[in-house]
């Protein structure tokens, strides 16, 4: 039956003996190199030494002895400490046993439920037509070409090109662009550019004020109201390519339309079956940690919830966004990750538990497949790669992590896995 806490405490003593050997070792060293007035180094009586230093020589006894006796503790009763033991409650007075107490966490002691056969439902993630001619319709956007309007004024539908000063109400950063492209009617087109620019001409100055929502998706605007000084420097019309053999010849490698299709369609699949698997990893995760009710160590949930945390800032970093600067509650928000972080950590200890059972490891070919995958990406080397993660000490995180997919795709495999329509599967899994 697993304990209620993975918080252990050991109630230890060293024997007297042991502490005065070591107080008379610490003196005597310290005697050696400590200046002493009216006497020559290493000169000073041992009685003076031990007067003069008393808290320096305990300090130091506490630290040779105190480590050692709770890693013997430790060890005589099979433990497996997974946070640094904290020391309370330490007694320490001259020709007496130092008595304290060893606080730390373990790892937990669970039954493994029944892991294979799982039962996981997953929608429907066809490639339709639908999806292969969107994709083509945005590589048709990406392809288009803009034509200058002469002669007329701004109307809806045309791309405005602008030369644009914000300045935040309050105060704050400003924003300059010298060249900027304004869809005017469109919907993701705030209001006041399309009343202000409707039936501008080139070379037109105004000045507006926009108040962006709450919700808007770029946070360095969101909730801000900005005056715009705006100078309209060209009209310009999207022009979009014909769909034919030619039009596929200019955005790719392909011969013909249908070819480009194709293609498109290979890769909408490869993404499909990446989503797919990072889904069912998802499911068997969530599956598994439903099936299981054991504590789990409080010092591997907090930095689990810095883990999260660590994510939540380089991902607003990569949107530009400096995080010291967003209106964030981080102590609220660190809170509200504990509950995904003790799921996470448990996830983590069963996984492991089931690979070992399961003698479920990675090969070298793995790793090295794995290295070479990351490489194309960083554009350096496989052993650029692996010389890098080594120095970082993240090697073995990556080996864990390899552990822990291949872990999951085996259990999925001996899962029982329900396809059901998209709606239905989106309604279970709230």
């Amino acid at each position: 039956m697993a304990e209620a806490t993975c918080r252990r405490e050991l109630d230890l003593e060293i024997p007297a003996e042991e502490v005065s050997k070591a107080t008379e070792k610490v003196a005597k060293e310290f005697a050696r190199i400590a200046r002493v007035p009216g006497f020559r180094p290493g000169k000073a009586p041992i009685s003076l030494i031990k007067r003069r230093f008393a808290e320096d020589i305990k300090g130091e006894v506490l630290q040779k002895l105190v480590p050692d006796r709770v890693e013997q503790a430790v060890n005589e009763q099979k433990l497996t400490p997974v946070s640094q033991p904290q020391v309370e409650r330490l007694d320490f007075a001259e020709g007496q046993p130092v008595k304290f107490r060893a606080v730390f966490e373990v790892l937990p002691e669970f039954e493994l439920g029944n892991y294979k056969g799982l039962n996981i439902e997953m929608p429907v993630m066809d490639v339709t037509d639908v999806d292969v001619a969107k994709a083509l319709e945005e590589t048709r956007e990406r392809a288009a070409a803009f034509a200058p309007v002469e002669g007329r004024a701004v109307e809806n539908g045309d791309y405005v090109q602008l030369k644009l000063a914000g300045t935040p109400a309050g105060g704050g950063e400003p924003l300059q662009a010298d060249s900027v492209l304004c869809h005017i009617g469109a919907e993701e087109t705030m209001e006041p550019f399309n009343e202000n620019l409707r039936g501008a001409n080139i070379g037109e100055h105004k000045n507006f004020d926009v108040a962006y929502p709450a919700d808007y998706p770029d946070q360095k605007l969101s909730g801000k109201t900005y005056n715009y000084a705006v100078e309209v420097l060209g009209i310009k019309n999207k022009k979009l390519p014909e769909l034919n053999d030619e039009f596929a010849k200019d955005v790719s490698d392909a011969a013909t339309l249908d070819e480009l299709k194709k293609k498109i369609t290979e890769s909408l699949e490869h993404q499909r079956d990446h989503r797919q698997k990072e889904l069912q990893r998802e499911k068997v995760l969530a599956e598994l940690v439903k099936l299981h009710d054991f504590p789990v160590p409080e010092s591997l949930v907090e930095h689990q919830m810095d883990v999260r945390l660590e994510r939540v800032v380089r991902s607003l970093a990569a949107q530009g966004v400096d995080p010291r600067a967003v209106n964030v509650d981080w102590v609220s928000l660190r809170k509200r990750q504990q509950e995904r972080a003790t799921d996470d950590v448990k996830a983590e200890l069963i996984i492991d538990r089931i690979a070992t059972a399961e003698n479920i490891d990675v090969t070298e070919e793995e790793v090295e497949h794995e290295l070479e995958h990351m490489a194309t990406h960083s554009g350096e080397s496989a052993e650029a790669a692996r010389a890098r993660l080594t120095k970082q000490g993240a090697l073995d995180r990556m080996k864990a992590k390899l552990r822990s997919d291949k872990t999951l795709d085996w259990l999925a495999q001996n899962a029982q896995i329900k396809t059901v329509a998209a709606a239905s599967a989106a309604t279970d899994s709230k």
